[in-house]
Order: structure tokens, then C-alpha cells, then sequence
């Protein structure tokens, strides 16, 4: 535990506390006043999940369920793929089917409950059941409801009919059933790249919404006009849609049956499907320039880009979509989902960096790489992650093992600051949110609770009494789970503008959760017993903060193509003045029994625009095949892991290691869900400095 404040400075702190919003920082100004700012609270959602109206197992309302009940989250958004699925997800699951099959378990209405499984009603268990069924087979008219191109049997129905006529209507009703935002967006298929969560909100009406009668039109017409794997021609049938973006110099590239750009990438039409992808942000900026996001998903996985192919994103891109719309385009999930996969995330020796680290692709694990690069032009991107359900691999939905994906809520969460406060929560307000910046993700309930600060040193008072003043306002925050509102104090997604010369406070104030998390094993992580610590995994601790620095030396232009476009590694792709700037631990943070961990520091005297960000882990440095001897992630990828020839890297020694684990000769590894539950990682967006007459700070307001 770090060395109590001397009773003058505590004293000193907190009488200035006592009228912290009207201190006159004469040095230094936020983006916005404490007395403008209106108070908030941070909310956990989840923005990209996966029913059988696409490729998941689960109906709309189960996966809801579990979302929002079984695990808490404040606020959902569905999202299925973009193109076309012959399943009706709107179907609920027959609730008597085995919750466990694998493991001969059934549902019971007395309890208690089989270990393994949650009271939460039944699954599929094959096709022509519950979710599984067909469009042809349950509406009213069978084939002829089933709207626009196709030839298939059954037919299958396009995702923007999914959208507009069957999900909308079960999301807005779930929403008001819940009391709780919830609301549908589309995972796209980008052309020209992989997968993006993109969200089109005007016209549906979520809770607290009274209004009846909402609609997801302008969602399902995106849905239409700019995914890569909707084909359909038929203008959304009786919608006759028009894909049209004003102004634009590419209309002449619509179709003129369709209304729609209906190329992408290939070898006669190279990078025609980024500018289709560019095309959709420039149209959501048009039709709800502050009520939709374009956040690019697991954007590592499928490799580099290729300009005749449909896969990867390189910097340029990132710059381009966010060029071309900053409010849309503001952030990507560099944390996938399928977390619990063998290869975590779903990501192999294909992926731009050969797999994640830590549960983190590459771009923002790396320290100084791609999203150090975008933060070194001062540019709102931010980081964001979700969970990508689809289902539980070998196990069944109720069952408390996968060995491929976590609920929403279960393990990865986004919390994200909300304006007005929790009361007035609502869907905008949560776009409103994420474009902020002001969030943090955390895997496996490593933290709940986060404070992050620069402040500009007030002159007046001694140095330690100014950390305690910042540590205390911090503390209060995290109480009631909202921010710090000081007059000359920034925090994330939020600009400190500063003369030359002030010392600058950096604040870390956040809540390692006491007792157990969602993990079903209390046995020893095997992570940790390599360096002899015993912890029990559903009970992890956090270790060590890191804050991560850099500098800030203005936007890039295009047509300066060495410094704006390239691939991972690329002097486009660096920023080599980000380092790691200081370690938080044990030593010399101030611990409180509630889980409660207060630190700070001062940088001295500021010469140059700059920005501050975090992330924290449960390992500490130098634990084998998962962090090096600074502290940085490893390499999370294995092997194959079909390949039952080939051994883990971790043993999983512990009588309680489940049979799923990957296994040889008898030896167990950590892998699948004990691997995800073992390695826990949390990720803070930026705070950002500018210094009076230096670089600006240009996108941040």
C-alpha cells in the first residue's frame, strides 16, 4: 500500500475539494466547463451478437434474456449479419427441450438447478424446432411472404425484410418489457473488408420511448444498399429504395435496376468496394449524422487488406472512414469476441499479427502501433470491444462451459458514460456515449469501476496535497460510478488545453470488484501457478496498471501516402514516441477494503501536445507465454486446435480442469474458457493534452 498522504496535504485537499468545480485554473481549460458538464453515470452494453436470423443458434429473445437478465447489461443492441438467412429467429425456443443435452440434463421447475446449467429455459436442439424453423414453414404464406431475389429452398429471406418487418417489432417489445435500451443494428458485411457494427437509429422508438409505432427503416435500407453479401435487386420490394448519397461524385456507379453500387473489390474492379464502404458512411452521415456508428469489428482477423479481395483493414482505411465522417466513424473492437475459441477470438496464423495477445488484436495490444499511430494525429478514435455471440461451441446455451463464445455481459463488457444520468437512459444517449470516448472495456469483471484524469497542477497548493485533491475527486466518482467535473480536468475521449510549462496530475481511481466473476471454476488459474501464485480463476485480482503515452504530432495528409497509408509495422502504422510511462501496482497505488485502488503522478512541466491512456491486467510482467518482462501481452495463439497431436503451451494440473481442455498424453492444457477466464485485461480509452502553441489537438473539440 502506498504511503498515506502527511495530514497538512490531506487537510489542504480536502478543503479545496469542498469547492472543487469553481478552482480557477488559470493555466489550463477542459473541452468543458465542470459547470456545463452535466453528470453522468457509466453504463455496460454489448453492440454485436449474433440469433438464427444469421449464423447464431439462439432466438432474438433468448439471446436478450441472457443478456440483460442473466447477466445485467444495462444496454443491448442486436446485430446480425448483413445478406440473407432462411431461419426465423423470432421463434422462442421449446422450453422443454433438454437445457444440457451432452450431459443428459433437463430443466427442472423445483430446483435446485445442475451445476452446469442456468434456470433460463430451453435450446434447439436441431433443426425444424423453436428458431430453427424456417421462414417458409411459419409465415402466414409461406415462400410468397419472403420478399425480393432469390431461388433457394427454403428460400431465404434478406436481412433488411429480417430487420424492417419481424426483429424490430421483437426489439422494441423486449426493450419495453426490460425497461432497458435495447435496439438492432446490422454487423456488415464491408465491401471490400471484413466485418463492421454499424447502427442506424432514427425510427426505432426503445425504451423509455412511450411513442408506439417505431421502425427500423433506415437501418434495414443500409442494410440494403451497402452490405457486401446483399445481392437482392428489388430496391426492398414495395420501399423502392434509392442508395443514392447527395452530393457524392460515385452515383454514376449505381446500378440502375438495383439503385446500388452492386461491385466490390476484385480483380477488374480493385478498392471498388472500399469506396462502397466510404459511400455507406457518407450516406449515414446524411440521413443521421448523430444517431449511428460505423465501428470496424475484429478488424485483424482476415489479414491485410487486399484491393481485390474482401478482407482486412490497413491504417489508411481507418483514416479514411474516419475522414470522411468523425461522428460516424469514430473507434474500432480491436478486442473480438469468441473469446473462449481455441484460437481466442477466432483469429489463426492468418490474422495481421498471428493471433490476438491478451484477447486483443494487434493493433491496440501493440504499444506504439496502429492505434498509437491514430491518437498521434489527436484523432477521436477509440477503443471499444464486444462479445460476437454466436454459441457455445461444444456445450450447450444453459451450460456454464464454451469453447467458443461468452455471453454479452458474461465476460467482455463496454461501459460507457451516459449524460443525465441512468434514470434518462436511453439509446441516443448511449451513441452519444461511445462517439464521447468516454469509456473503458473490461474482461472477466477485472474492474467495474473507472476514474482517469489529467489535471493541470494547481499552483496553489503543495504537490502532494494536489494529488491528493485529484485522488479524493477521483474516489468520489467511482462511488457513484460517474466522473470527475473539475475545471481544468480532462478525462477520456476529452482535450486538456494547457500553457507551456504546466506540470500536469494523471489520476487513476478504479474498483477491483471483491468477490467471485461469471467463471464457473474456483480452482487455481494455471496462468498464475506458474509464478507461484494461487488465486482461485473465478476470483482474480488486478495486478498492475499501465499508463500509456504518447505524443501528439498532428493529422496526417492523404496525399502525403509514406506517412498516411501501410500495413502493420509501416512508418504509417508507428508511433514511436508511445511508450509505457508508468506502472501502477501494489507498491504504490492506495488500496481500500472495497476493492477501491486510488493512484497518481505528476509529469512535469508540458512542452509538447500529448495523450494518456490505460489498460490493467491480472498477470503480472514476465508471466510465461502470456505477458514479456515489461508487461506487454503475448502471443495468445497456440496451434490448431483440432489437432490433437500437438500440446498446449500452459498446464491445467488442477483435479477440477475440466475434460474440454485441450489434452495430450494425458497432460491437460489451458485452453478454451480457462484460457479466456486465466489472461483478463482492461483497456481505457484516451485522455488528450494540447500545449498552447505547439501541435493541435484537431479532433477533439
Amino acid at each position: 500500500m502506498k504511503t498515506p498522504f502527511p495530514l497538512r496535504d490531506t487537510a489542504l485537499a480536502l478543503v479545496a475539494l469542498a469547492s472543487i468545480t469553481a478552482l480557477p485554473f488559470s493555466a489550463a481549460r477542459a473541452a468543458d466547463r465542470a459547470d456545463t458538464k452535466a453528470s453522468g453515470t457509466y453504463v455496460a452494453g454489448d453492440f454485436h451478437n449474433h440469433t438464427t436470423c444469421s449464423d447464431g443458434a439462439l432466438s432474438v429473445k433468448k439471446l436478450v434474456d441472457k443478456s440483460v437478465k442473466t447477466f445485467g447489461l444495462d444496454w443491448f443492441v442486436q446485430a446480425d449479419h448483413g445478406g440473407s438467412s432462411a431461419r426465423n429467429c423470432t421463434l422462442a425456443e421449446d422450453p422443454f427441450e433438454p437445457v444440457a443435452p451432452a450431459l443428459g440434463l433437463t430443466t427442472s421447475t423445483t430446483g435446485p438447478y445442475p451445476p452446469n446449467t442456468y434456470p433460463s429455459g430451453g435450446q434447439p436442439v436441431g433443426t425444424g424446432k423453436g428458431p430453427n424453423q424456417t421462414w417458409e414453414a411459419t409465415l402466414p404464406n409461406g415462400r410468397a411472404d419472403v420478399k425480393g431475389d432469390g431461388t433457394d429452398t427454403p428460400k431465404k429471406m434478406w436481412r433488411w425484410q429480417e430487420i424492417k418487418e419481424y426483429q424490430y417489432p421483437v426489439i422494441e417489445a423486449e426493450s419495453r418489457a426490460r425497461n432497458k435500451p435495447i435496439w438492432i443494428g446490422v454487423e456488415q458485411n464491408a465491401p471490400g473488408h471484413e466485418h463492421v457494427s454499424t447502427n442506424v437509429l432514427p425510427g426505432q422508438l426503445p425504451w423509455p420511448s412511450t411513442a408506439a409505432g417505431g421502425n427500423a427503416a433506415l437501418q434495414a435500407q443500409y442494410e440494403y444498399c451497402f452490405d457486401r453479401s446483399d445481392s437482392d435487386t428489388s430496391r426492398g420490394a414495395e420501399n423502392q429504395w434509392d442508395c443514392t448519397v447527395s452530393g457524392s461524385n460515385n452515383n454514376n456507379l449505381l446500378d440502375t435496376t438495383a439503385r446500388k453500387i452492386t461491385g466490390t473489390n476484385s480483380s477488374t474492379t480493385p478498392n471498388l468496394g472500399h469506396l462502397k464502404t466510404v459511400e455507406g458512411i457518407k450516406w449515414m452521415n446524411e440521413k443521421a449524422p448523430t444517431a449511428s456508428y460505423f465501428v470496424p469489428a475484429h478488424l485483424e482477423r482476415a489479414g491485410a487488406y487486399n484491393p481485390t479481395g474482401n478482407n482486412g483493414f490497413n491504417i489508411e482505411h481507418l483514416r479514411n472512414f474516419n475522414n470522411a465522417a468523425p461522428k460516424i466513424a469514430f473507434g474500432f473492437e480491436s478486442m473480438p469476441g469468441h473469446q473462449a475459441e481455441g484460437n481466442r477470438g477466432s483469429y489463426g496464423t492468418g490474422a495481421v499479427g498471428g493471433g490476438t495477445y491478451g484477447g486483443s488484436g494487434v493493433y491496440a495490444a501493440t504499444v506504439g502501433g496502429v492505434w498509437d499511430a491514430l491518437l498521434g494525429e489527436g484523432r477521436n478514435w477509440f477503443f471499444f470491444a464486444s462479445s460476437d455471440y454466436h454459441n457455445r461451441g461444444s456445450f450447450g446455451a444453459d451450460q456454464r462451459e464454451t469453447t467458443s463464445d461468452f455471453f454479452p455481459g458474461e465476460y467482455t463488457r463496454d461501459y460507457v458514460m451516459v449524460r443525465k444520468g441512468s434514470d434518462n437512459l436511453t439509446a441516443g444517449g448511449i451513441i452519444d456515449g461511445l462517439r464521447s470516448g468516454n469509456s473503458f472495456v473490461a474482461n472477466g469483471q477485472l474492474i467495474d469501476r473507472l476514474s482517469f484524469t489529467v489535471c493541470a497542477a494547481n499552483p496553489g497548493l503543495p504537490r502532494n496535497a494536489g494529488n491528493a485533491l485529484y485522488e479524493k475527486a477521483g474516489q468520489n466518482a467511482t462511488a457513484a460510478n460517474g466522473d470527475v467535473r473539475i475545471n481544468g480536468c480532462a478525462t477520456m475521449g476529452e482535450k486538456l488545453v494547457v500553457r507551456p510549462g504546466t506540470d500536469l496530475v494523471v489520476t487513476v481511481v478504479l474498483r477491483d470488484p471483491q468477490g467471485t466473476n461469471n467463471a464457473p471454476y474456483s480452482f487455481p488459474n494455471p496462468s498464475l501457478k506458474q509464478v507461484n501464485i494461487t488465486q482461485p480463476l473465478n476470483a482474480p485480482v488486478l495486478d498492475h496498471v499501465d499508463v500509456i503515452n504518447g505524443m501528439v504530432t498532428g493529422m496526417v495528409d492523404p496525399a502525403d501516402t509514406a506517412n498516411y497509408a501501410g500495413a502493420l509495422g509501416s512508418k504509417a502504422a508507428t508511433n514511436k514516441t508511445a511508450k509505457v510511462a508508468k506502472v501502477f501496482n501494489s507498491t504504490n497505488w492506495t488500496a481500500q477494503a472495497d476493492g477501491t485502488r486510488m493512484m497518481s503522478y505528476i509529469v512535469p512541466a508540458a512542452k509538447a501536445s500529448q495523450y494518456f491512456r490505460l489498460r490493467g491486467t491480472n498477470l503480472p510482467a514476465a508471466t510465461p507465454f502470456e505477458t514479456d518482462a515489461d508487461g506487454n501481452p503475448l502471443l495468445d495463439f497456440v496451434s490448431n486446435p483440432s489437432d490433437g497431436t500437438l500440446p498446449g503451451k500452459i498446464p491445467c494440473s488442477d483435479a477440477a480442469c475440466p475434460a474440454h481442455m485441450r489434452t495430450l498424453n494425458g497432460t491437460k492444457y489451458s485452453s478454451y474458457d480457462v484460457a479466456g477466464w486465466s489472461d483478463l485485461w482492461f483497456y481505457a480509452n484516451p485522455v488528450f493534452v494540447e500545449v498552447v502553441n505547439t501541435v493541435k489537438v484537431a479532433g477533439i473539440k
